[in-house]
């Protein structure tokens, strides 16, 4: 393309831009939006309408670029840096004694600026001095643009979801001004010039930003938000912009000794790059770094160290996690807050001594500490965060404290941190040396002390549950040793019963065959229930049952008593999933009941019947029988027995175990007309195919 042409391209394309901008620039003093977003978007689009003019009238004269159009391209990026400021609503501070309530960290950048007017003025700016080997003037904009894009990610990242609706497309306009700007200059660098085909669709590319700005203008009511900046994303941000700064200084470098080093020049420039490389990258993953930039960044640019939202967040978080180990999630929750590499934990005990339980990124320390000792008393009336640096030079704040022999050779032992619940000193937190150096004040020592004493809370908590597992345990161990006694009680009164007989029937054949009978199986059941109290027992598996023959079973071992129970199989051979054992107890109990509420002259009637597709054993008798306030009232809860030798578990096990099974059990009674317990339970599914063979 020849000069003419090219130069007739520049024209009108900046031409475009300039006329554009002038255009989004009128009604932005007529619109009701706030005076900042207004002075700052109108400066913007004055500032882009006139450089591009500028850029215009140059071209037109035969060059296409002077000192007069770089001073105002440096102000166009000024304009647009400061609109994203304002848009971004971090621009003031409260206690700031400069004009308009600048931020210091913002005033710095407008003397960057000012500096850089100043530059272009004294002939340092000029692009023509990069192709006489000085990168300065072409890495000074790319730096102008990558700080332009890290405002517009910054506009962007800190807004809400429903936010983001109104400043996108401002995003998307502003951001890709400087986005072309940085692909001009860093092209720029590479090739010491400027290439005229990417400088002359400038302009155009610019023009084609306006629409976006135009959209962005008309939802500009919701630009103003409460909106905050974090002090991660400014963290974020400060690393990518100083890579990129560093980067470029490496690079200009790396350029100046491929220059210099004739023969040697390339590979010195390639190791030399790859050394600034791995030496930043070794930076960016350095512990030390990090906890340097956020105690820099919380210092300088904000008026609180802490962010509190995020940091409770994450507090809460660490402590909230599954599994075991809270110990070492409460150190690090609170070695986190003050950039510590680690810590450990002690915690009091029933015996008096406050024991070390936890250790995290420490050797552990076996030192333990009485409860009375002159160091804990100290913690516990005081509740103050002890310093042991501060300790070693200047004891005299510490009036009281007694540092303990272990922690005073512990050499790098840095804050203790009191565990503080319901005004009792439940343990306490030692933290090893930061990784930057932070000096304490008003503000940390209040968050480690709430921090602590939500620490104790999340380990009080721990304590109770596991408290509560064992008296659980327990419970369920006498519970369980509750239905064995009132088993073994069942199985004395059958042999007593049986032991009164045997001077009457002792040459009776039959009672000598039954006796031994019982005998045998009443040592049987004793030893079962020794094994369940001693947990030596696998546990009996479910099996499908012959509920006609577990009845026959519960019956022969209630021959001794009277009234003698009557059996009625209506339905035989119908099969149930159960445990045998568990099964016969539970049907035996209400055998046992009816026989025992039953005068001798009475009846007791066992029937099994088929019952929908439910097996029904009902156990009828013709004894006292009960009232309905005492079946709702008392019948079903434990310990509760109108039988003077009674302990009231019988027919609670026996309704829990129905339901466990899946039945229910249905209790019918008069008052002195008799009791009528219905067990109704699911029929094995092969149970159902064998009675429908039958049929």
């Amino acid at each position: 393309m020849d000069v003419a042409s090219l130069t007739s391209i520049v024209v009108y394309s900046h031409a475009l831009a300039a006329l554009c901008f002038a255009l989004l620039g009128v009604p932005v003093r007529g619109r009701r939006i706030e005076p900042s977003h207004r002075i700052a978007l109108g400066l913007a689009c004055l500032f882009t309408a006139l450089w591009a003019a500028s850029l215009a009238w140059e071209a037109g004269n035969g060059a296409l670029w002077s000192s007069f159009t770089d001073g105002f391209e440096i102000l166009r990026n000024a304009g647009w840096s400061m609109f994203l400021l304002v848009l971004l609503g971090n621009w003031r501070a409260p206690d700031s004694r400069l004009p308009f309530g600048l931020r210091p960290s913002l005033a710095v950048a407008g003397v960057i600026y000012l500096g850089c007017l100043l530059a272009n003025l004294l002939g340092h700016w000029d692009l023509a001095l990069v192709r006489e080997h000085s990168q300065a003037p072409a890495a000074l904009r790319v730096a102008m643009a990558v700080w332009g894009m890290l405002l517009v990610e910054q506009v962007y990242r800190n807004r809400s979801v429903q936010e983001r609706w109104a400043v996108k497309f401002a995003c998307l306009g502003v951001g890709g001004l400087f986005a072309y700007d940085f692909y001009l200059y860093s092209h720029t660098m590479l090739f010491r010039e400027v290439d005229p085909d990417i400088w002359a669709a400038r302009g155009v590319v610019n023009a084609l930003s306006v629409p976006l700005v135009a959209v962005a203008l008309g939802r500009s009511r919701s630009w103003t938000s409460p909106l905050s900046l974090s002090r991660r994303a400014v963290a974020h941000s400060a690393a990518l912009f100083g890579s990129a700064a560093y980067l470029l200084a490496m690079g200009s470098a790396g350029y100046y000794l491929r220059y210099v080093g004739g023969s040697w020049g390339t590979v010195m420039q390639v190791a030399f790059l790859f050394g600034t490389l791995i030496l930043l990258v070794g930076i960016l993953f350095s512990g030390t770094f990090r906890a340097w930039l956020k105690v820099f960044i919380s210092k300088h640019f904000y008026r609180y160290n802490y962010d509190y939202r995020e940091e409770w967040m994450r507090f809460t978080r660490t402590l909230s996690q599954s599994g075991p180990g809270l110990g070492e999630r409460v150190i690090e929750a609170v070695a986190t807050l003050v950039e510590s590499p680690g810590g450990a934990l002690w915690q009091r005990r029933e015996s008096g001594q406050y024991e070390p339980t936890a250790h995290w990124h420490m050797p552990a320390l076996n030192a333990s500490e009485p409860a009375d000792s002159p160091f804990c008393q100290f913690l516990e009336s005081s509740q103050w965060v002890v310093d042991l640096h501060e300790y070693g030079h200047s004891p005299d704040k510490y009036d009281a404290l007694a540092i303990p022999a272990w922690l005073a050779d512990y050499p790098r032992a840095w804050l203790v941190v009191p565990l503080i619940l319901h005004g009792r000193l439940s343990g306490f937190v030692l933290l090893h040396t930061p990784r930057s150096p932070v000096k304490l004040n008003w503000e940390i020592i209040d968050l480690l002390e709430i921090a602590g004493s939500q620490a104790a809370g999340h380990l009080a908590q721990q304590d109770a549950a596991d408290a509560l597992l064992v008296a659980r345990q327990f419970e369920s161990f006498n519970r369980m040793s509750t239905f064995v006694v009132h088993d073994l009680k069942n199985l004395v009164s059958q042999l007593s019963l049986m032991n009164a007989n045997a001077a009457r029937h002792k040459d009776n054949p039959e009672f000598q065959a039954d006796m031994l009978e019982t005998v045998s199986y009443s040592v049987q059941k004793m030893k079962l229930l020794l094994q369940k109290l001693g947990r030596s027992e696998s546990g009996e598996q479910s099996t499908p049952l012959t509920l006609d023959k577990v009845v026959r079973q519960a019956l022969a071992l209630k021959a001794a008593f009277e009234p003698h129970p009557s059996l009625q199989i209506e339905t035989a051979g119908l099969l149930v999933l159960a445990e045998r054992e568990r099964l016969e107890r539970v049907l035996g109990h209400l055998i046992q009941n009816a026989i025992e509420a039953t005068p001798r002259s009475g009846s007791v009637t066992i029937r099994v019947a088929r019952h929908n597709e439910q097996v029904l054993v009902e156990i009828a008798d013709t004894g006292e029988g009960m009232s309905e306030d005492f079946i709702r009232e008392r019948l079903f809860k434990p310990f509760e027995s109108t039988k003077s030798a009674g302990m009231g578990i019988g027919v609670f096990e026996s309704r829990e175990y129905i339901h466990e099974l899946g039945g229910r059990l249905e209790v019918s009674s008069c008052p002195g007309q008799g009791t009528t317990f219905r067990v109704l339970l699911p029929i094995h599914q092969h149970g159902i195919q064998v009675a429908g063979r039958a049929a």
